[in-house]
């Protein structure tokens, strides 16, 4: 099959507008007539529920959590990106889109970023209107902040809770629509299959959480929007329940999987402390604004950061990238942190974390502060409590966050933080409509590849999920319904879905009466430490041969000892989760299969045996300009099909951030 990223023709400012100018359109009587559904209710797809609820489109919503407020986009925490230029500091559309395919280390698509950066800039007007609080500078004008892979400062936020505040205003525009009846909503439902009729994506299978009961339902069309697969690792800072399945039944019902290998590894998060962990906290990146990342230059120091004095410190970001200093991309910081532990020179009691230290914000913010009131010989005391109460107004919750899970005062010593796994930026592969290979069925925010490359910059995630739901989609649907106007819905009595179901019902009742002797937890850890030891950060060929032949044992055993107490037709949260683990272990061979692929660095996907002198990432631009997508075939085995990459304007070059 021949991918078609169906990118508009013509010049790269303009593709956009030429397509929404010549779109196919649904008028609004019909919109009435067409059922949409939308699976999960994050920022993608209460944004999208929302949009396409006010257009006049029959929504039908669903999230496996108990209320649309409990989706995972409510745990990022540093802010959201957009082109507003509101510092004069050299800001443009074409900045952000430059950073963005730069940062994604050039394998994102042009087409998609550029659109992605045009966007940007109404997705904060639309936030405003809906109430979301930013911060705003003295004298009311949203105030920014900077991100790593930046030179500029774009980055509105509300504190450290900016998904939060972003998806408050999204579940309020989609409960304005519950309301006048255009969405149903189904929370505590779980989407475990799509229902293929005639080649087309007509309607889902869903499992009620509750009750344990299968449900049909059908749509004219299918969004996805259930975010990425992090938890594959096991220990991540996604939220535990966080999973991929719904991708995954979409990927057997033929859907492309897209760069399954590209995870983002986040370098500020709360280091692991022990087996005891089920999850990672993250450190919001807005953090490296201020802070500093440093470790001591002698190997096994074991002094207090306090007593450290200042010559015998090392700020290696700073050192190593002047350009960019601690504001470098995700990508790099992490793996400079790692290089930094591994030759020992880590701090805490494993060693395995570096040190970010506010000392020198606090201070340079407590003399701005007291000069503002003329008092130029302040007490070093004085400046202090002042830069505190800076930094406190900036990040307070993040810091409070911090002390609740460490015991630390992280104003009185530096933050220890390592990197941990984040955000996937694989995912099914979608054109520029946000179609999969599936007709119908789409993919939105973190559930599709689209616009992040080999590295998601700080912030992105946000502004994709939100420009995906309110501003892209909206068209690109209609493009495909306008053709579904004839379609009438289809009785979930069709053969398609009881045939569908019966297939899902098999394959749980299959789970629950295993009855072996292993639990779901046990089998998910030792994935996870597969994951992580050999397709995670670093990664070379004979780590990932062995990973896929652990893992193919792994899913063998699993199938043959796992152990899930309780019934099927009942809530059963130990049978959610084995669901959940069986996919993970799945989609963890063909991570490992994709890593083996392609043998290149780039972004955070270090290949050993593919680095430069100085141990940077080497792109092989020659041999893997492409998008991987990943077809699964009926007896089991993958076929790759390559959508090669050409850049029009930002041509490849070899990242430099010194």
């Amino acid at each position: 099959m021949v991918l078609d990223a169906k990118v508009p023709h013509g010049e790269m400012k303009d593709k956009w507008e030429d397509y929404k100018g010549h779109v196919k359109l649904v008028n609004p009587a019909n919109k009435r007539k067409l059922e949409v559904i939308v699976v999960g209710t994050g920022l993608a797809g209460a944004s999208a529920a929302a949009s396409l609820g006010e257009m006049g489109y029959k929504v039908k919503a669903f999230c496996f959590q108990d209320s649309p407020r409990r989706a995972h986009s409510i745990a990022a925490q540093g802010g959201i990106n957009a082109a507003k230029n509101y510092q004069n500091d050299g800001d443009s559309v074409f900045r952000l889109f430059y950073d963005t395919v730069k940062g994604g280390d050039y394998r994102s698509r042009e087409g998609n970023v550029h659109r992605l950066a045009e966007v940007s800039t109404s997705i904060i007007d639309q936030c405003v209107a809906q109430g979301v609080p930013f911060a705003r500078e003295y004298g009311g004008l949203l105030s920014n902040r900077s991100f790593g892979g930046t030179q500029v400062q774009r980055t509105f936020y509300a504190a450290g809770q900016t998904g939060q505040q972003l998806l408050l205003g999204a579940y309020s525009a989609l409960e304005r629509q519950v309301a006048l009846g255009n969405v149903k909503m189904h929370a505590r439902h779980e989407m475990l299959d799509v229902v293929m009729i005639d080649g087309n994506a007509r309607g889902i299978i869903a499992r009620d959480l509750v009750s344990g009961n299968l449900e049909r339902h059908f749509g004219h069309a299918v969004l996805l929007c259930s975010g990425g697969y992090g938890n594959v690792f096991y220990l991540s800072t996604n939220a535990m329940g966080s999973n991929v399945t719904a991708a995954w039944k979409a990927h057997k019902r033929g859907a492309y999987f897209g760069n399954p290998c590209f995870t983002q590894i986040h370098p500020t998060c709360i280091p692991v402390s022990g087996d005891h962990q089920s999850k990672l906290t993250l450190m919001s990146e807005s953090l490296r604004n201020d802070g500093r990342i440093w470790v001591p230059k002698q190997k096994g120091d074991t002094r207090i950061a306090s007593d450290i004095p200042e010559e015998e410190r090392d700020y290696y970001l700073e050192r190593r990238y002047p350009a960019f200093g601690n504001l470098v991309p995700r990508d790099v910081a992490s793996r400079a942190a790692k290089e930094r532990c591994d030759e020992g020179f880590g701090v805490g009691t494993t060693k395995m974390a570096v040190y970010l230290d506010f000392k020198d914000a606090i201070i340079r913010y407590g003399k701005i502060e007291a000069g503002k009131t003329g008092n130029e010989a302040a007490e070093d005391k004085n400046i202090w409590e002042l830069g505190q109460k800076v930094v406190e107004e900036k990040y307070g919750n993040l810091f409070k966050m911090y002390e609740k899970i460490t015991g630390e005062d992280p104003y009185k010593l530096p933050m220890r933080i390592y990197p941990a796994v984040h955000y996937t930026m694989g995912g099914l592969w979608v054109n520029y409509e946000l179609q999969t290979t599936i007709p119908g069925l789409y993919a939105l925010g973190e559930a599709n590849f689209s616009d992040h490359g080999a590295n998601r910059l700080g912030a992105s995630a946000l502004m994709q999920g939100l420009a995906d739901g309110y501003f892209v989609i909206p068209y690109t649907l209609g493009n495909y319904l306008a053709d579904e106007i004839r379609t009438n819905a289809i009785p979930t009595d069709h053969p398609a879905f009881a045939e569908t179901e019966k297939a899902v019902s098999e394959r749980i009742n299959t789970l629950i009466n295993i009855n072996g002797k292993q639990t779901v937890e046990s089998f998910h850890k030792r994935l996870g430490k597969i994951m992580w030891d050999k397709c995670g950060m670093a990664r070379n060929e004979a780590g990932l041969q062995s990973a896929i032949e652990e893992i193919r044992k792994l899913k063998k055993e699993f199938w043959s000892d796992v152990k899930i107490p309780g019934e099927v037709n009942e809530y059963n949260s130990e049978l959610d989760k084995a669901g959940r683990v069986a996919d993970f272990i799945e989609l963890g061979e063909l991570m490992c299969l994709d890593a083996l692929d392609r043998n290149e660095s780039c972004g955070g996907h270090f290949r050993e045996e593919s680095q430069t002198e100085d141990g940077e990432a080497r792109r092989d631009d020659e041999n893997y300009s492409y998008v991987a997508a990943w077809e699964l075939k009926p007896d089991g085995n993958w076929d790759l099909h390559k959508e090669e990459l050409s850049f029009e304007i930002v041509k490849p070059t070899q990242r430099s951030y010194k």
